[in-house]
């Protein structure tokens, strides 16, 4: 079975650790691949045996050598002390948030965080006894002056899946140092290849596993890793809820991560260029993308990641709802959905204006967030150009 450790027996170079970590074949008769274990029974030959709750596989919703090579994978990566995986993003979420709050706590969420983790505070959060309060995104080591007696954890998304602001994670936890607070990130746009927020002071790092891991838009899965402060009521929590992934979908997740590298190096630069081509064109209001020097926080991605990833957002000018019906219905490579980090390009429209609660939207015009994929540049450009172009003609523009 992989090993529990997280100090690779091999040079630690992102490629190779993507392509070792987590597999041993010489425990699988030679096989490349960890097989699929579809198991929940385990049985033991003797009642000591059965009585040994050192023995690592007790029951399968204890985990599987596959799923322990995946959370290796992920661990190594984030530079956690420990992983634990969920059937999807928000299943991981709502995990990570019940380790580390009870009846009574607060939690402070930024205001640009994604859609289902603020209904999650706003509903079973809220029924639990736990408050949650949204802060501007961009407010850095001032969450200091923001937090209560009672808050118990503060829950970062960076960049913001919607409107990509950057939060400065060395100031926030730096600002939280000595206080009982955990602060969570979900890192699913950048991966652990192009940020690492365990290492800027964060306690536990999240990913929406089915978007950029998995790569092809057909598996739901989460993960969780913790440092070792976060860890053991990260695994009692985890354990208590019954929180598992199939056996199914973390293979395919483990086959997933064998190629992220050279996937999110595609992405990145296929995002970025397409980012520039938007910004050239007239009409277009603005484009957010933390990797464009024109974004106002151009400087913290600069400082803090290595990369970028494959979604951004761009706005037009305000129009009827007809106008952006005219630009999304024809397009022709572009598909419309709420995911993203698959292999085929996608578009959403939205209006983060209805959402915010901290920090009003001021851009007046509509948000389009694009997820880009690997067709051919110039056919992406194309579609998107003609879908402008008849959001202004519906316009009347």
């Amino acid at each position: 079975m992989p090993s529990s450790s997280n100090k690779p027996p091999y040079p630690a170079g992102i490629e190779t650790l993507l392509t070792h970590a987590g597999r041993v074949p010489s425990d699988q008769a030679g096989f490349v691949n960890t097989p699929v274990y579809r198991g929940s029974t385990v049985v033991f030959e003797t009642l000591d045996a059965l009585e040994d709750n050192s023995i690592r596989y007790r029951y399968g919703r204890q985990g599987t050598p596959l799923t322990t090579g995946l959370e290796d994978i992920v661990s190594q990566l984030e530079g956690a002390e420990g992983t634990v995986l969920a059937p999807s993003g928000v299943a991981a979420i709502s995990t990570a948030l019940l380790s580390c709050l009870s009846a009574g706590d607060e939690v402070l969420i930024t205001d640009s965080v994604y859609q289902p983790t603020r209904d999650l505070a706003d509903t079973v959060l809220k029924r639990l006894g736990v408050s949650a309060r949204f802060f501007d995104p961009r407010m850095g080591a001032g969450i200091a002056e923001i937090v209560s007696d009672t808050t118990r954890a503060v829950f970062l998304e960076s960049p913001g899946s919607l409107t990509f602001e950057i939060q400065d994670i060395p100031a926030i936890t730096g600002a939280l140092r000595g206080m009982d607070i955990t602060t969570l990130v979900d890192n699913s746009w950048a991966t652990p290849l192009f940020y690492r927020p365990l290492a800027l002071g964060a306690d536990i790092v999240i990913h929406s596993g089915t978007k950029m891991f998995v790569g092809h838009s057909d598996v739901m899965l989460g993960t969780v890793s913790a440092n070792a402060r976060a860890l053991p009521n990260l695994k009692k929590t985890h354990r208590s809820l019954g929180i598992t992934a199939s056996p199914d979908d973390t293979y395919l997740t483990t086959r997933g991560m064998r190629t992220l590298a050279v996937r999110m190096a595609e992405h990145r630069d296929r995002a970025l260029e397409l980012a520039r081509w938007l910004e050239a064109q007239e009409g277009v209001s603005a484009v957010l993308h933390p990797a464009l020097s024109s974004h106002p926080d151009h400087a913290l991605f600069a400082r803090d990641f290595s990369g970028s990833g494959s979604l951004f957002s761009f706005v037009l000018p305000p129009a009827p709802r007809a106008a952006i019906a005219a630009f999304v219905d024809e397009l022709s490579l572009f598909g419309m959905g709420y995911s993203w980090g698959g292999f085929e390009s996608l578009i959403l429209p939205s209006r983060p204006a209805n959402i915010r609660t901290a920090v009003p939207w001021t851009e007046t015009g509509n948000l389009f967030r694009v997820h880009v994929g690997f067709e051919d540049m110039e056919g992406l450009e194309a579609d998107l150009a003609g879908g402008i172009s008849r959001y202004f003609k519906a316009a009347g523009m």
